[in-house]
């Protein structure tokens, strides 16, 4: 049984709280001291701070989750590693790759495990068209095709998502982090990448809109389009493959039922055949 530390005890660090299984979480840290008491209360013995350091210096703990805004990621990450502590970090784990590197190279030295929570990689739907593509049936990955979005809510502007000092970025390094990682574990690592940023709705002073363009030194193409302008929420991965299809539509909520659909083509070529998994 791990005993486990979570810092930032908003939506994300109570959906991590809650799905802890067998661990058990001995501390929570968060700026907002009646938001860190709600959060222990649900685990006994569980202690609440307001200072994150005094959660990450425990030494009844052993694996922290930063759940943070953008701007403490790396900071809370980097002094949770020092401390020997494993650490599962909320995307995009920092602003920039200079704080990644700290964090990196802390984690050698120490030889403790840093994760990401990279969580779409472990939604049903795409789990099972992975399955199915290394399955070969549908013969090698030639491209990926990939949208993901929202449009926002009345004063997304003046929220902390919309300050770069605080996110680092806009949408591509919000929902767009999860379109690379997506194609990385369908694709492997890419040598190319091209791609463009633009804030074309939303009065603030970073993206709302990101396309990017990747291609892996044996050709394969991912072409990804994050969106804060979507006015209807939309998740959608094509996986193009020389044989077939696989398309994942919807996360569940907001997005709709999540689906898989999988089009094998016919010798004959003319329609595929199809089947689908909701």
């Amino acid at each position: 049984m791990r005993r486990v530390a979570i810092v930032g005890c908003g939506l994300v660090g109570a959906k991590r709280a809650r799905a802890l299984g067998d661990s058990r979480l001995v501390a929570v840290a968060d700026n907002d001291g009646d938001r860190a008491r709600g959060l222990a209360e649900r685990a006994p013995g569980c202690v609440a701070e307001t200072d994150w350091r005094a959660a990450v210096a425990r030494p009844d703990v052993e694996v922290v989750i930063v759940a943070t805004t953008n701007d403490s990621l790396a900071p809370v990450t980097l002094a949770a590693v020092q401390a020997g502590k494993h650490v599962l970090v909320e995307k995009p784990a920092a602003r920039h790759p200079a704080e990644l590197s700290a964090v990196a190279a802390a984690a050698r030295e120490r030889g403790v495990v840093v994760r990401v929570g990279f969580n779409h990689r472990f939604h049903p739907a795409l789990r099972q068209a992975r399955a199915l593509l290394e399955g070969g049936e549908l013969g090698p990955l030639m491209y990926l095709r990939a949208r993901y979005g929202h449009g926002g809510r009345a004063g997304y502007e003046r929220e902390w998502r919309a300050q770069p000092e605080v996110a680092g970025g806009g949408e591509l390094l919000d929902q767009g982090v999860h379109l690379i990682d997506l194609a990385r574990w369908f694709g492997g690592d890419f040598a190319f990448v091209a791609g463009h940023v633009g804030t074309f709705f939303w009065q603030m002073p970073v993206e709302d809109n990101g396309f990017v363009l990747l291609k892996t030194r044996t050709g394969q193409v991912a072409w990804l389009h994050a969106s804060w302008t979507e006015w209807k929420n939309t998740f959608s991965f094509e996986v193009f493959a020389r044989h077939g299809k696989l398309q994942v539509d919807g996360l569940g909520g907001s997005y709709g039922p999540e689906r898989l659909t999988r089009y094998r083509m016919l010798p004959e070529m003319g329609p595929p055949e199809t089947t689908g998994f909701e």
